[in-house]
């Protein structure tokens, strides 16, 4: 209890969750063996980072800044428009297909939602949509970008728990299509509602083709990440190197947008991003040890199995809880700390590994979009001006929606399998 009020407390007082993590570990290391034990935490965290395929993130991070520094966002949102732009609410459709053709670039739910949160929600707000409803469909839509690979999360929770990442990969593709189909039909229900603007003129073919010519550089990075994986040509960790080197050749021959400066404020802003998440994992991993010492993995198991043995049962009952401590704490934190508790239950009650993956990261990502630390409602609060509150009230119905499908795929191996399956992985 010493341990947990101490991360509560340091929370609450504002330190960042990394931080808090690393007092909450210090704590839990001197509470088991007192001074003498401090001298195992740097041992924990090296070991905590010391993973192969963690070079990943920062290689994609990377790529995923440069293909925004050249202009390709802008290219992708056309793209998306004329596809979509003619339903009634068509800049809202627009902004959950550019989404998904976004995720296979950056892979981050916050990196989604602070470039339309700077372009479509201004665009959206201009057209006659209310500034609220513009951020709440942005904020369902960022959580397309960590499900649909690459997705940072999933490197993470493969190198912590030796679940084949190309895996992972293949199991997120068709929950992201849903979720981006699912958010679409929830935008055409409530239009009328909403009173959203009707829809513009339908693109003709000819336009398509030539929207779909200047994307098509952009819309090649993906195939060559996800063909490289899954087709076993490349690990995770050389396909994210190739995105870089193809990325800056974009970026430098063909769009001639890149400069020395900018490649170094780049690289800064790389550096920051992938330091905050290495921290959270390092400091984390302390506290996952010391949670394995005192046995509070199998304690929690234990009170799990003793509300029921039922599959559907427990796996919502791991659901539940993953959403509700993702309120209120960092999902990478989150899944460092409860994955190794966790997953072993999952695989106590028959789940495959890449199937429990997939519940974790689905789960985790909602929490993105959830006050009061959705950090996806903090990115666009920030960077639109609109309160927090005001958008968590328009983002309900794409809440309930995104969840509803997170339990279809939890409940149905099948169809959770499905891709992974048919690629080999499962």
């Amino acid at each position: 209890m010493i341990v947990v009020l101490a991360f509560i407390a340091f929370v609450v007082l504002g330190l960042p969750i990394g931080f808090a993590l690393g007092v909450a570990g210090v704590v839990g290391l001197f509470q088991m063996g007192g001074e003498n034990f401090f001298a195992l935490g740097p041992g924990k965290m090296f070991n905590g980072l010391n993973i192969f395929p963690f070079l990943a993130m920062p290689f994609f991070i990377l790529a995923g800044e440069i293909m925004n520094h050249t202009g390709i966002t802008s290219r992708l949102v056309l793209l998306a428009q004329v596809l979509v732009g003619h339903f009634r609410g068509g800049l809202a459709h627009t902004n959950m297909l550019a989404s998904v053709f976004f995720a296979g670039l950056t892979g981050a739910a916050t990196a989604d939602a602070a470039a339309f949160g700077k372009t479509l929600v201004p665009a959206m707000v201009e057209r006659g949509y209310k500034r609220d409803y513009a951020c709440a469909v942005t904020a369902a839509g960022s959580i397309i970008g960590p499900t649909i690979p690459p997705s940072g999360l999933m490197v993470v929770y493969g190198s912590l728990m030796g679940v084949s990442i190309g895996g992972l990969f293949a199991a997120g593709i068709l929950p992201g299509l849903i979720i981006c189909a699912v958010c679409m039909a929830v935008i055409a229900i409530g239009a009328h509602a909403n009173n959203l603007p009707q829809s513009e003129e339908r693109a003709r073919l000819p336009q398509i083709w030539s929207t779909f010519k200047q994307s098509i550089l952009a819309l090649f990075m993906p195939f060559i990440i996800l063909g490289g994986i899954l087709g076993g040509i490349v690990t995770p960790t050389e396909a994210a190197s190739i995105a870089v080197a193809y990325a800056l050749f974009i970026g430098v021959f063909i769009y001639r947008k890149i400069s020395v400066n900018d490649l170094v404020a780049m690289l800064i802003r790389t550096a920051r991003v992938t330091g905050v998440i290495f921290v959270i994992i390092a400091f984390a991993s302390i506290v996952g040890w010391w949670l394995s010492f005192n046995q509070i993995p199998q304690a929690i198991a234990s009170t799990i199995l003793g509300v029921s043995d039922n599959r559907y049962v427990i796996i919502a009952l791991i659901i539940c809880l993953l959403l509700i401590i993702g309120m209120v704490m960092d999902i990478t934190a989150i899944l460092i700390i409860l994955a190794p508790v966790l997953v072993p239950l999952t695989a106590s009650v028959g789940l495959e590994p890449i199937h429990a993956g997939i519940i974790f990261v689905l789960a985790l990502n909602i929490s993105l979009m959830t006050p009061p630390v959705g950090a996806c409602l903090f990115v666009l609060s920030s960077v639109t001006g609109e309160p927090l509150e005001r958008i968590a009230a328009k983002l309900w119905p794409f809440l309930i929606a995104e969840v509803l499908v997170l339990f279809l795929f939890a409940f149905f191996e099948d169809l959770a399998l499905f891709v992974p399956r048919l690629l080999g992985f499962a």
